[in-house]
């Protein structure tokens, strides 16, 4: 006797989606408000040139046009497509984030590496969030595959 694949398909649980876009809201806010105010200020405590903390706030912001350009849809949370491109921009600025950590962790100090390891983490956490709600919202193009009949 054969068995229906789309009885296994219909019994198995649909994850929710709220929890984990809230997730990604919530980090992908606390990421913002760090890289464009936290990382200049604690790098300008922390670095022994004292960089200007005005000037790494705008080069910051001027780094995170893309990232402002995403927020609405980020926060939203529902258009597969949307969210798709912010996970590519997401990977950009987590491996631009990764070269930093990198090349700092070979001449600054343990606090500004850890400057550096915190933005990679946030970084981390918003492309893992990005994925999980990804696999979880209905398929972009809705195409819905009978089974053969043979």
């Amino acid at each position: 006797m054969a068995k229906n694949c789309s009885d296994s398909k219909s019994s198995k649980a649909i994850k929710p989606i709220a929890p984990i876009a809230k997730r990604l809201t919530v980090t992908w806010l606390i990421w913002l408000v760090y890289r464009l105010l936290g990382l200049p200020i604690f790098i300008s405590i922390f670095n022994p040139s004292s960089p200007d903390i005005i000037g790494g706030i705008a080069w910051q912001a001027l780094w995170l046009v893309p990232a402002f350009i995403l927020t609405p849809w980020i926060l939203r949370g529902r258009s597969p497509y949307a969210l798709l491109v912010g996970s590519m921009f997401t990977l950009v600025y987590l491996g631009a984030s990764g070269v930093v950590l990198f090349t700092r962790a070979y001449g600054s100090s343990w606090a500004e590496i850890a400057v550096y390891l915190i933005d990679f983490v946030l970084l981390f956490a918003i492309n893992v969030w990005l994925f999980i709600l990804l696999k979880r919202l209905p398929s972009m193009n809705n195409v819905v595959k009978t089974p053969r009949s043979r």
